[in-house]
């Protein structure tokens, strides 16, 4: 029952018990290992036929100990080759936490390391899978060796599936001496339905000890091991499928037969002593060296293959590789550890068409703008630094134009020069790898800085206390956002084309919310803020969108820039325009001055002439004023002494 407490009540209660016993025959590792250790004590040689545990190769601790099974390390030599085969490096384990399979990864962490390979992740549990499994899933695990009984195999997929840690980025390895229909049986101790399990564990590959000899040759038995499987499914007259410890019916067997050839062996040395196996005792030392004497030089061809035991008493046997496909069983290969020979099918099937990757394998390439699209925006920003040069022209011109001094022509002037420098700041934004080399990139930044000076952008502030961000602030976004210096960083995996990851989030976000708020505060200044207002607000956070997309980033974030400067130019300079040309009101102005010009000389004695007569009628106009002042003081004074008197008189 592999139960170490019920092995140990039997043990004892065999010893103790007639008849004597010559040989004990336990099958799993945790009750071999119990009466392995034991057997000595009453002289008695072990023979299993079921322990894998390596443990139980250890000469010392058990030295009486052989079996028909083979050690579970004989599966390490297997995975390592596979692991080799199909490109992985890095591995991932999850075990249940007995002797058997600690030992079994303990091997296989000397001999993955032997082969220049690592395991990252190591998980083991003793009844709750959950959290090792999660911790899988965190950890990135994708080539995964799962070492636990069919019972705990059941528990972790139920979790795999949970987690989704199954699918076309993963391989787990799995032992092969399960049940074919193992994650198809009702278990109360899972919440996962059967159609659950089966999508979790699909795909998943065993490494399994040769238990059943593939040549159809004929074994000691004079039975073929089709023979063999016939006549024992015929014994138990039920699908093989459910009966526990079926797969290991070849190597019970064999152990029979390998029994009995020692006990033939040492029979025939003992009568040349004059002594007979019915002499054994459990103080007997001499007829057990013999029994374990014949043991030990045992070779025969059994029913599971060629039957022969190592120096530490462990069969020596080849290993079969399968894969769950559809739900089914298929053998993929052979492997023979001592001879390092590979019988590979060429059957194996993967759900990506390929083997995945054993951890996320980072790529990083350089991405390139489009030089189509780069040389449309030029373009465009080539004609808006010609339009703002022509509209500061035109200020600088019609500066003396009295319509044009009423409008702060100063600071119009220094709009347009913000909006060259906006413009300008185009060319460095679609710059990348294409056009210069790594070393020139410093210097490029430098130079789309260049229009962020101290000056330039306190003066455009002060300005744009009513028309929103500075050229100097523009430059400085654009410096913020600029580079396609942009590295890309893909995730392959076979069958699931690739995933870009970009490490340059903020692209060109500066830049278009520097452009906007310009826009935005020319049209809150001109009263025109719906179509701007709308441009500015969604520029920046369509940016972040289109981060990962070099082109539509750089063409949102540059037509934003080359929009926004060309409204702010039209809605400055073309009312002005329209105005002087359509009213002529600067040929009116340039006229009067003219004149005005020409006839100064020639008026200055006439001027001087109408200021002193002028002159002096506003001095006669003086002189009667202060007549007339002096007449009102008397009549006021007259008024006075008036009211003085009668008050007198009234008492």
């Amino acid at each position: 029952q592999c139960d170490p407490g019920q092995a140990t009540k039997y043990l004892y209660e065999l010893l103790y018990n007639d008849p004597i016993k010559i040989i004990l025959m336990p099958g799993c590792s945790s009750v071999s290992t119990l009466v392995a250790e034991a057997a000595r004590m009453w002289n008695l040689i072990v023979l299993s036929y079921g322990s894998s545990s390596p443990a139980l190769s250890n000469r010392q601790r058990f030295p009486p100990f052989f079996r028909t099974h083979p050690s579970a390390t004989l599966h390490n030599p297997t995975r390592v080759q596979r692991f080799k085969k199909w490109g992985w490096t890095k591995i991932a384990t999850i075990q249940q936490t007995t002797e058997v399979f600690t030992s079994t990864l303990d091997d296989l962490d000397q001999r993955v390391k032997e082969a220049g390979l690592e395991i990252t992740f190591r998980q083991s549990f003793f009844s709750d899978p959950a959290a090792p499994v999660r911790n899988l899933k965190r950890q990135d695990a994708r080539i995964i060796v799962g070492l636990f009984y069919e019972t705990e195999a059941r528990k972790v997929f139920c979790e795999v599936y949970k987690e989704k840690l199954y699918g076309k980025k993963y391989v787990w390895f799995l032992i092969g001496w399960y049940a074919d229909n193992w994650f198809r049986i009702k278990d109360p101790a899972i919440n996962c339905t059967e159609a659950e399990m089966a999508e979790a564990v699909e795909g998943h590959v065993t490494t399994e000890i040769v238990m059943l000899n593939p040549e159809n040759t004929r074994s000691i038995s004079n039975m073929t091991s089709q023979e063999f499987i016939e006549k024992l499914q015929k014994r138990l007259g039920k699908n093989p499928e459910e009966t526990g410890g079926f797969q290991e019916a070849p190597l019970a067997y064999d152990a029979i037969w390998a029994l009995a050839l020692a006990l033939n062996k040492t029979s025939a040395e003992l009568v040349k002593k004059g002594l007979r196996l019915e002499d054994f005792n459990y103080n007997n030392k001499n007829i057990t060296d013999e029994i374990y004497r014949a043991l030990n030089s045992s070779a025969f061809e059994g029913v599971s293959g060629h039957v022969v035991f190592d120096a530490s008493g462990s069969r020596m046997a080849w290993t079969l590789i399968e894969q769950l496909q559809g739900g089914v069983y298929k053998k993929i290969g052979y492997y023979d550890s001592t001879k390092d020979n590979l019988s590979w099918y060429n059957n194996d099937k993967w759900i990506g068409g390929a083997p995945p990757a054993d951890y996320t394998k980072v790529i990083t390439t350089f991405r390139f703008l489009s030089q189509k699209l780069f040389i449309s925006v030029s373009v465009l920003a080539s004609l808006g630094i010609l339009l703002a040069i022509i509209c500061l022209a035109f200020n600088i011109y019609n500066g003396h134009v009295r319509y044009i001094q009423n409008s702060q022509p100063y600071l119009n002037n220094m709009t347009a020069v913000g909006c060259t420098l906006a413009l300008a700041a185009v060319f460095p934004l679609g710059l990348d790898g294409y056009h210069i080399g790594p070393g020139l990139f410093p210097f490029v930044c430098q130079v789309g800085a260049g229009g962020a000076r101290p000056g330039d952008g306190d003066n455009w502030r002060r300005y744009n206390q009513g028309l929103g961000t500075a050229g100097g602030d523009t430059t400085r976004g654009t410096t913020k956002g600029w580079g396609q210096l942009q590295e890309e960083q893909s995730e392959v995996q076979p069958g699931d084309g690739d995933r870009w990851r970009d490490n340059n989030q903020g692209y060109n976000q500066g830049m278009g919310t520097a452009g906007g708020g310009t826009a935005v505060g020319t049209a809150r200044r001109w009263g025109q803020p719906e179509e701007v207002q709308v441009l500015c607000l969604i520029t920046a956070p369509v940016t972040m969108i289109l981060s990962s997309q070099q082109d539509a980033a750089f063409a949102f974030a540059s037509l934003a820039v080359v929009f926004s400067s060309y409204i702010t130019l039209v809605v400055l300079f073309v009312p002005k325009m329209r105005r002087l040309i359509t009213r002529g009101e600067w040929q009116s102005e340039q006229q009067d001055t003219m004149k005005t010009g020409s006839s100064t000389n020639n008026n200055e004695e006439e001027k001087s002439r109408l200021l002193e007569k002028e002159n002096r009628e506003l001095e006669k106009i003086i002189a009667e004023k202060e007549e007339r002042v002096s007449e009102l003081r008397q009549q006021l004074q007259d008024r006075q002494q008036l009211r003085s008197r009668r008050r007198s008189s009234n008492p």
